[in-house]
């Protein structure tokens, strides 16, 4: 099986691991994976920002960099997000706006074909045991873009609990926003850091020595927060968890 990684751009620009991991992950379990040079921002930010016509060029580009995959997969809950929730909606209106279906065209051909990582590994490939090893407590963060517009479930969640060595501890609140949020973040900092301190404090009263999630966004949020509170727990994406074996641990 031959995919493309979406390795968005927080991930490129910040977390290169967690793309690396992904890639490793997935040749482990047998799939050719491809990386398209021409890739970019899926839009997001733009967006979320009320810049719908600015995105449109993006949404293009997404589309054309990514056409000839029967699978695009991405280690980001929220870049999955924006392409399957807010794509045929930027595509509708431009339609309606009499400027062609040309956008709507883009996300009709490439929504059925991306999948976050774990929906990938789980629905696709068929798996949850991919031969993993980490011998440490991990607690687990659903981001909201996983969870409520992905509806990703128990999938990170069984991947976890197939993981040898691995102690799987619940995460009070786990449910609730990390506060980031993307551009919230920026435009309502204190709120953000008081959602932020929260979810550590949760985080840190399980005792785990990981915090894993889906989405770098999410953990370079409450990761900074831990890091200013010299906090004894690491913030760590799934799919370097996953990477981990007794040959080669991670951490």
């Amino acid at each position: 099986m031959r995919v493309a990684l979406f390795v968005t751009c927080v991930n490129d620009a910040v977390y290169p691991a967690t793309g690396i991991a992904t890639v490793k992950l997935l040749e482990r379990l047998g799939v050719e994976v491809d990386f398209p040079a021409g890739q970019t921002c899926c839009g997001q930010p733009q967006f979320n920002t009320g810049y719908r016509h600015e995105t449109e060029p993006l949404v293009r580009r997404t589309g054309r960099v990514f056409e000839g995959y029967d699978h695009v997969v991405t280690p980001s809950g929220s870049c999955v997000a924006m392409i399957r929730d807010n794509y045929p909606r930027i595509g509708r209106r431009a339609a309606a706006e009499g400027r062609g279906g040309e956008l709507a065209e883009v996300a009709r051909s490439l929504v059925p074909r991306v999948y976050e990582l774990t929906e990938f590994l789980v629905d696709v490939l068929g798996v949850t045991d991919v031969g993993a090893y980490f011998p440490h407590t991990v607690t687990y963060h659903p981001s909201c873009h996983g969870l409520r517009l992905l509806g990703l479930g128990d999938r990170p969640r069984r991947l976890l609990e197939a993981v040898k060595g691995l102690e799987l501890r619940e995460l009070p609140g786990a449910e609730e926003c990390c506060g980031f949020g993307g551009t919230f973040a920026v435009k309502n900092p204190d709120v953000s850091a008081a959602m932020g301190t929260d979810k550590v404090r949760n985080a840190v009263a399980t005792g785990a020595d990981v915090l894993c999630g889906a989405d770098n966004s999410c953990l370079m949020h409450i990761g900074g927060i831990l890091h200013r509170q010299d906090a004894p727990l690491r913030a760590l994406h799934i799919a370097e968890i996953l990477l981990s074996t007794e040959a080669e641990p991670h951490l």
